[in-house]
């Protein structure tokens, strides 16, 4: 079954739970009720809201992830569980014990499908379509020679028809679907991550040591493309603001159908796949990640 995405925002909005089931109320009112077992991710727009301690637990129990938003209706944080798999003691001991050139074969793997799946987003044909293709067959374990930016200066340089853009943290059109993407996407593959039995924070290749999420940073990395596509759509179609219409589309990302390992399939179901098969890299019983890439 493919998990729900649930948002809720606007004023005076409160969760609570009763006999297995969320109810949503604005004020007194009860506007609407579901099932924790059938929510994926449940994104809470509304710095008013107001929810049960029981309601938060009912939902990790059944393996959903909560992305709060801050006052601009980025995600600014989220809260997964820490117990999401029976295995979770012996997947954690492989993941620890993953070598050093284990994690760079890794790593070569997924600035690869990024890379890929970058070229997917530009013209057939273009020069720089091209140019990352050839860049794809120059990736070497580690990627030492960091390919993975010489990618995405050539990547930028053609991704928008228009001229002027530049990519960064700023709060203007694309940049701002892009970055609420871009952070909806790493709650989603946190949460595939927790559901694996591994730990978010023991990463294959970013290490910051403030960073909670270094493994979700590393795998979302080749599925930013999709989520580079839908905002350059959105932003082509001439929308400026995050809003409910322009999330919507952001978040219907998660049902996107991807192919991972010849199969397509919904993006949300082909991100616990992806977790599945580095679970097998970890235990040795395979040297390919399968990552997905844009239908």
């Amino acid at each position: 079954m493919i998990k729900r995405t649930i948002e809720v925002s606007g004023p005076e909005a409160s969760l609570s739970l009763r006999d297995g089931q969320i109810i949503v109320k604005r004020g007194d009112e009860q506007v609407g009720t579901f099932s924790a077992e059938d929510v994926g991710m449940l994104i809470v727009d509304t710095p008013t809201a107001r929810y049960t301690h029981g309601t938060l637990i009912e939902l990790l129990e059944h393996g959903a992830v909560v992305v709060l938003c801050g006052s601009d209706h980025l995600p600014t944080a989220f809260v997964a569980s820490c117990t999401g798999n029976t295995l979770q003691t012996e997947r954690l001991a492989a993941q620890l014990g993953a070598t050093r050139p284990l994690k760079k074969r890794l790593w070569r793997q997924v600035v690869q499908q990024k890379v890929r799946n970058q070229a997917a987003n530009l013209p057939e044909g273009s020069e720089e379509r091209g140019d990352l293709l050839d860049l794809v067959k120059r990736v070497r374990s580690g990627d030492p020679d960091n390919v993975e930016a010489q990618a995405a200066r050539l990547y930028w340089r053609r991704w928008l028809p228009t001229e002027g853009f530049r990519r960064g943290e700023q709060s203007e059109a694309p940049n701002n679907f892009l970055n609420y993407g871009y952070a909806v996407l790493r709650a989603a593959v946190a949460r595939a991550i927790s559901g694996a039995g591994l730990h978010p924070s023991v990463g294959i290749h970013h290490h910051n040591r403030y960073d909670a999420f270094c493994l979700a940073d590393d795998l979302v990395e080749p599925l930013r493309p999709l989520v580079d596509r839908a905002a350059r759509d959105i932003f082509l179609e001439g929308h400026e603001e995050i809003n409910k219409e322009t999330k919507t589309r952001l978040l219907a990302l998660l049902l996107e159908p991807v192919l991972l390992a010849g199969a397509q399939g919904p993006l949300f179901v082909h991100l616990e796949r992806m977790l599945a098969s580095l679970v097998r890299c970890y235990a040795g019983e395979t040297a390919k990640l399968d990552i997905p890439s844009l239908a």
